[in-house]
């Protein structure tokens, strides 16, 4: 094998390694990640705008990190809360679009940016307390001054 096609195969094998490290974030965090809504009082019912739904809180899904989603929590006997859920890009993810810069990986920031992979869940987990409904605060009131 002459000098030159050794060169272009070192080459070659250095630019697939290159290649496959580029998109630092989607390798090392992944596209998605465990997302927790909790409520007080517990065992509220949960849906999502991204159609995911629980009967009994605390729920956990795997939600892609781009996601941008509404959640309502009810539970009979309380006021039904809604919340939205937005992203940012994450300390984590801000490392893994650094490396990409390091490696000199543009197709890596693009991948990453696309994929998500530098984001992350706004608030994660989701902390819900639920208000009494007025019949449910009179009843607890009425309980409670009986004792």
């Amino acid at each position: 094998m002459s000098k030159s096609i050794k060169a272009l195969a070192r080459l070659s094998v250095a630019a697939c390694a290159l290649a496959g490290l580029s998109a630092c974030a989607t390798v090392t965090r992944g596209t998605t990640e465990a997302f927790t809504v909790e409520s007080t009082p517990p065992g509220a019912k949960v849906k999502t705008s991204n159609g995911y739904t629980c009967d009994a809180t605390p729920c956990t899904w795997k939600m892609a990190r781009k996601s941008e989603f509404s959640v309502e929590v009810s539970k009979p006997g309380y006021k039904t809360a809604t919340a939205q859920v937005t992203n940012q890009i994450a300390g984590a993810g801000a490392a893994g679009l650094a490396g990409n810069v390091i490696v000199g990986g543009i197709i890596g920031i693009g991948v990453d940016a696309v994929s998500g992979a530098a984001l992350e869940l706004k608030p994660n987990p989701m902390h819900i307390t639920l208000e009494p409904t007025t019949a449910s605060a009179e009843v607890a009131g009425a309980t409670g001054s009986e004792d």
